[in-house]
C-alpha cells in the first residue's frame, strides 16, 4: 500500500505553475498554509488571494502555528480578496488579471525579495462572473509568464464544485498537479498527510477495516516529520482498535518528540482511557466546532 499524491505541496519550486485540487475547506487551508509557510521561511514575498478576509487568513495561519503578522507588517505577505486583482466587480478579464500579476512581480523585484509565491483560490470562477470563458486563456498566460522567473503560482480548484470539463481544460497549462498525500479516501473516511503543522489528518469515521492505511500514515508521519500533530477534529467515530493503534504509535515516541492529538470530547475521552494524555510530550487538545 502506498500513499497517493502526484506532487506534495512541500516539493514546489520556483516558477512552478501548480494546480491544487481539494475536496474540503480544511484540506485547502492546510495546503495553503504550508505553501505560505515555506515561502515566508525562504524569504520570498507571498500573496494569498481568496474569499477570506485578511483577519480570517491570519487566524487560519495562527491555528496552524504560523505567525504571519510580522510578515504582513513588513510587506512580505499580503492576504486579500479577488476584487481589484482578478475581478473588477463581477467582471473577469484575463488581460487585466495578468497585468495585476505582472505588477506584483515587478513590485517584488523592486522590494528586493528573491522570489514571489501567489496562492489563488479559484472559487471566484464558480460565481456569476462575466468573462469566465477566459479562464483557460488566463491559465495559459500564467504558464508563459512564469518561464525563467522565480515566481510560483498555486491555483486552487475544488474538485467537488468544478466540473470535469473545466478541470481538464486548465490542467494542461500547469507544470504540477498538487494534492495531499492520501492513504485512504471513500465516502466514510479520509486519511491524509497534514502539512501545517506536520502530521496526519483523519476525517469521517474509522474502524478496524482501515487499520492498514492508518498504520501507514502514522509510520510516514513519524518517519518524515519531527514533532507531529494527529488532527482528528473532523473525525466523528473511532473504534477501540484504531485508537489503540494511534496510542501505541504515540507511546513509542514518548519523551523524544512532542505529539498533539486534536479531537472532539467524545474521542478525547477514549484516548484518555488509554492513558495517552499521561504520556510525556503528548498533548490531548480538545477541539470544538469552528
Amino acid at each position: 500500500m502506498a500513499a497517493s499524491a502526484e506532487t506534495e505541496i512541500t516539493d514546489l519550486t520556483p516558477n512552478d505553475h501548480a494546480c491544487l485540487t481539494f475536496g474540503e475547506p480544511e484540506e485547502l487551508m492546510d495546503l495553503t498554509a504550508a505553501f505560505v509557510r515555506d515561502g515566508l521561511v525562504g524569504g520570498l514575498k507571498v500573496i494569498w488571494l481568496g474569499d477570506a478576509t485578511p483577519a480570517q487568513a491570519m487566524a487560519e495561519l495562527a491555528r496552524r502555528g504560523i505567525a504571519a503578522e510580522a510578515a504582513v507588517a513588513s510587506g512580505q505577505m499580503t492576504a486579500a480578496g479577488w476584487e481589484g486583482s482578478l475581478l473588477s466587480g463581477q467582471v473577469f478579464e484575463a488581460e487585466q488579471a495578468m497585468a495585476w500579476l505582472a505588477g506584483q512581480v515587478t513590485a517584488c523585484r523592486g522590494e528586493g525579495f528573491p522570489g514571489l509565491r501567489v496562492a489563488v483560490d479559484m472559487g471566484w470562477a464558480l460565481r456569476p462572473v462575466t468573462g469566465i470563458e477566459q479562464l483557460p486563456r488566463f491559465e495559459e498566460s500564467i504558464a508563459a509568464a512564469l518561464a525563467g522567473t522565480t515566481v510560483s503560482v498555486l491555483c486552487q480548484y475544488d474538485r467537488e464544485q468544478f466540473d470535469a470539463v473545466t478541470l481538464a481544460s486548465v490542467a494542461a497549462f500547469h507544470t504540477r498537479s498538487v494534492a495531499a498525500a492520501t492513504y485512504h479516501a471513500d465516502a466514510m473516511l479520509r486519511i491524509c498527510r497534514q502539512y501545517a503543522p506536520p502530521g496526519l489528518r483523519l476525517a469521517g469515521q474509522i474502524d478496524y477495516q482501515a487499520e492498514a492505511p492508518l498504520a501507514l500514515g502514522l509510520s510516514e508521519a513519524i518517519r518524515l516529520d519531527g514533532d507531529i500533530t494527529i488532527n482528528m477534529t473532523d473525525l466523528t467515530f473511532i473504534d477501540a482498535s484504531c485508537a489503540r493503534l494511534i496510542a501505541g504509535a504515540v507511546r513509542g515516541l514518548e519523551g523524544s518528540r512532542t505529539v498533539v492529538l486534536q479531537c472532539h470530547p467524545a474521542i478525547a475521552a477514549r484516548f484518555g482511557l488509554l492513558g495517552a494524555a499521561d504520556l510525556t510530550g503528548v498533548s490531548l487538545v480538545i477541539a470544538h466546532d469552528r
